[in-house]
């Protein structure tokens, strides 16, 4: 007999999982925190963007080292964006 099945004055207070007939996944499971649009795409904690959208949709913005880390990536993938830009703009005025 299961704790979950017994009456309540019957539960051991100690019992770490005192209604062990939950079945929703935990949270610290790799793809939990993927978009239901990335989802619909397929992508997966295996392939690399999935991964990556699991790792950033697990950041929390209430702690500090979450929002570093998000600077950080902001800043690893846009920095070559912005030089990709700089490139265009520069052939872009050589033309004229």
């Amino acid at each position: 007999m299961r704790t979950g099945d017994l009456p309540e004055e019957f539960w051991d207070e100690f019992d770490e999982d005192p209604h062990p007939d939950d079945d929703t996944v935990p949270v610290w499971f790799p793809g939990e925190a993927l978009p239901p649009d990335a989802r619909a795409l397929g992508l997966t904690h295996h392939v690399p963007d999935g991964a990556l959208l699991d790792f950033a949709g697990r950041l929390d913005g209430t702690k500090r080292l979450h929002r570093v880390t998000a600077w950080v990536l902001l800043l690893v993938f846009g920095f070559p964006v912005l030089l990709a830009v700089l490139r265009v703009l520069h052939a872009a005025a050589d033309r004229l």
